[in-house]
């Protein structure tokens, strides 16, 4: 210590994973990179994270819990809700009343959803109604590759899965834009009123059905569905079909060291978030990993974070190992695990550039969210973060912090005050990303490496 500079003791300065790390962290980041871009390929929605997930966890040991199923020490479980949310923990040794080490990441992203009443031909052409769901840039889904992802529930109580789009011999669906040479009117209007959330109609054919006496590409669309998957029109009202990206996950730039791909947000947390606590089932702390939907949503509905079915799983764990669950939740901690917004040189006027988050500098905690004066937000308190550093610097874990953007310039939301507000020391912590909520969206590979490894932390102290 006696041979630093005082400015090398005493001030903070951000440097990247590659200035800190050591040289066989960064190569594992690599590898632990590779496994998460086929987490990403299989698991475009959220009904499809939730069934990889499910299959990665049973691999590490663990089974299916239902509520109402005898828990004990040791178990390692998970819950599924409705296909679309999925709860996994490991129950440690020690007293639950010691509380849970909790992360919540969310696995929906944003999307064009197909409507319920959405077939109907114009012009020669097919199209599917849509409406899209969460924040987008509707300028950004325009003139893109797009696949079809969804279920199908019939009457008989049968539930088909569509994945039209990301299989090579597949075929793509599409939004149309405008020439350039005819789009001289819309070019001049703000890019939120360019287009209208009615125009994002998918095209899906131009061929029509001309057998008895019929011409109509509607009925072939309707015909083809009919043979692939048995249903007809009125099926569509209890169908939860989608469109996103076509694109798969690749690397990013001639160092290969960042990650393209849709859906980063959140699955770059969500993946971190499972896999270590998969890694770390024999901690003896009580450990839980939530894989939310609905978080672009509002976080509403059975399968969002303002369910109350975390309080109905915690009340189960204290019911069965003898606990009180005000206790637990009060001794309770929890990571938020969401995305940060990374600071782009190309757009550096909505940053402030000492409080934004760095790309690969590390894992970030973001200590509140909401908008200008802190509006709808949790705040972290200071004694949680100071705990969550020292458990970081055990590990060497490398992060920053940041907040979303200047103030009075935006802002934006996650899951922690919904978890917070039960008395659960919360905070979010994620991975930087550029273009977040575009279709296409870029991170770091050593970002994703460190959010992994403090979770590992987390779940370990």
């Amino acid at each position: 210590m006696e041979n630093k500079k005082l400015s090398e003791t005493l001030t903070y300065t951000k440097k990247t994973v590659y200035e800190k790390a050591d040289k066989s962290i960064i190569d594992t980041a690599e590898k632990y990179a590779e496994a998460y871009k086929s987490y990403l390929d299989s698991a475009k929605t959220e009904r499809e994270a939730v069934k990889v997930s499910i299959a990665l966890a049973e691999s590490f040991g663990f089974s299916e819990y239902r509520l109402g199923d005898e828990i004990k020490a040791g178990d390692k479980k998970y819950y599924n809700n409705r296909g679309k949310n999925l709860f996994v923990f490991s129950v440690g040794s020690e007293s639950i009343n010691r509380g849970i080490r909790l992360t919540v990441a969310h696995i929906d992203s944003p999307r064009i959803d197909v409507k319920q009443c959405p077939l109907y031909d114009e012009a020669g052409m097919g199209f599917l109604k849509t409406h899209y769901y969460g924040g987008i840039r509707k300028y950004q889904w325009v003139a893109t590759p797009l696949s079809l992802h969804g279920v199908i529930a019939k009457t008989d109580g049968s539930v088909i899965d569509v994945n039209i789009g990301e299989d090579n011999s597949d075929p793509l669906f599409y939004i149309s834009d405008l020439l350039p040479h005819l789009g001289h009117k819309q070019g001049k209007a703000p890019l939120d009123e360019a287009f209208d959330g009615e125009q994002l109609n998918i095209l899906i054919g131009s061929k029509p059905y001309t057998e008895d006496g019929e011409n109509s590409v509607k009925l072939n669309i309707l015909k083809l569905l009919n043979e692939k998957y048995g249903i007809s029109e009125d099926d569509f009202f209890s169908a939860e079909l989608c469109a996103v990206p076509a694109a798969k996950a690749r690397d990013i730039g001639l160092d290969r060291s960042m990650i393209g791909a849709y859906g980063h947000d959140d699955r770059v947390c969500a993946y971190p978030a499972l896999t270590a606590l998969l890694d770390s089932a024999d901690s003896t702390h009580t450990t839980m990993c939530i894989l939310s939907d609905k978080e672009e949503t509002g976080s509403d509905g059975p399968s969002g974070m303002q369910s109350e079915l975390m309080l109905d799983i915690i009340n189960e764990l204290a019911a069965n190992l003898g606990g009180n669950p005000a206790i637990i939740k009060a001794n309770s901690k929890c990571l938020s695990a969401d995305v940060a917004a990374a600071y782009d040189p190309n757009f550096p006027d909505v940053f402030e550039k000492k409080n934004a988050a760095m790309l690969s500098c590390g894992v970030v905690f973001t200590k509140f969210t909401g908008s200008r004066g802190k509006s709808g937000t949790n705040d972290a308190n200071a004694e949680f973060i100071g705990w969550l550093r020292g458990i970081l610097a055990n590990d060497g874990v490398i992060w920053q912090s940041s907040e979303l953007g200047r103030v009075d310039c935006g802002g934006g939301g996650t899951v922690a005050k919904y978890v917070s507000k039960h008395n659960i020391d919360t905070i979010d912590l994620g991975v930087p990303v550029i273009s977040m909520h575009a279709p296409y969206e870029v991170v770091s590979k050593v970002d994703l490496y460190e959010a992994y490894r403090a979770m590992l932390a987390f779940y370990k102290y």
